[in-house]
């Protein structure tokens, strides 16, 4: 495995290689994006791991400054797994040279809704950085995780659009075996009791799915009252959202009726710390 720190360096790397799979990440690297390397391996010769803390994803009241960086723990854990072929793990300045003022906007009805109305600007950070990506590695195929289901389509969405030669390859969210919470980068900043607590999340999403597979018709009030279930137990809720996978709009009656493929998707505080979880349904 290579670690590598330029995009000229990277470059070199890749030039007489085939079948590329990227995989990006913000490092601070869980058995999550473990699976994402290993699900990378099995589609390609080549896996391109990049690890890049991106500026333009934070809000101004985000945590880019506190955000782990842990390159050193990140490489050793993939050199362990040995699937990774190149580790692309550029500077602010190598990736940014000069302020990004060309940037990827996405479709407002896709964007603008759930994550990206409580962080504005996120998805046009995070769409740029990997179209940025996608230009520097030139992957054939890149793997993303379902754990941030609005981000993975709009990716889609994106490639589609610009019809850009490259298979998205979606990953299965990743989940503490016994717990059941859903592994993020930012569970790290739990404390104990909280850490116990975050497993509500999970429950909740996964209630509403049930009730919605038992044959519940009234979507806006399973949302709802997962919503007050959170707040009762300390939690601060920004949604509980059942949606269509397909669009991530709310489903029509007609939709609950013949069981539209559909996925419950959250976001909460516990303590300071926001998590993020989603359960697909039928």
């Amino acid at each position: 495995m290579k670690v590598v720190h330029t995009i000229k360096d990277l470059q070199a790397e890749l030039a007489d290689k085939k079948n590329i799979v990227l995989v990006p990440t913000m490092g601070n690297l869980h058995d999550g994006h473990l699976q994402l390397m290993k699900t990378a391996g099995a589609h390609g010769d080549t896996v391109v791991a990049s690890v890049f803390v991106n500026r333009l994803q934070f809000g101004p009241n985000e945590d880019f400054d506190q955000y782990p960086r842990t390159l050193e723990e990140d490489c050793a854990k993939l050199e362990a797994q040995g699937v990774v072929n190149i580790v692309f793990a550029p500077s602010e300045k190598d990736m940014y040279p000069e302020p990004q003022v060309f940037t990827v906007q996405p479709d407002p009805k896709l964007a603008d809704i759930l994550e990206g109305f409580y962080r504005p600007g996120f998805f046009t950070g995070v769409a740029t950085v990997v179209m940025k990506l996608f230009s520097i590695v030139r992957p054939n195929k890149a793997a993303f995780g379902k754990k941030d289901y609005q981000q993975l389509r709009i990716i889609q969405k994106m490639v589609e659009q610009f019809g850009m030669p490259i298979e998205i390859i979606p990953v299965e969210l990743q989940r503490n075996q016994q717990t059941g919470l859903a592994l993020s980068s930012r569970n790290r900043y739990l404390n104990d009791k909280e850490l116990e607590e975050a497993t509500l999340l999970y429950r909740t999403v996964k209630g509403v799915k049930e009730a919605l597979e038992a044959g519940s018709s009234d979507a806006d009030a399973l949302e709802e009252k997962a919503m007050e279930t959170l707040r009762q137990n300390g939690w601060q809720p920004d949604y509980v959202a059942v949606v269509r996978r397909k669009d991530l709009l709310a489903p029509t009656k007609d939709d609950l009726l013949t069981r539209e493929p559909l996925v419950v998707l959250a976001a909460a505080k516990i303590g300071t710390t926001r998590l993020i979880d989603n359960i697909e349904v039928f």
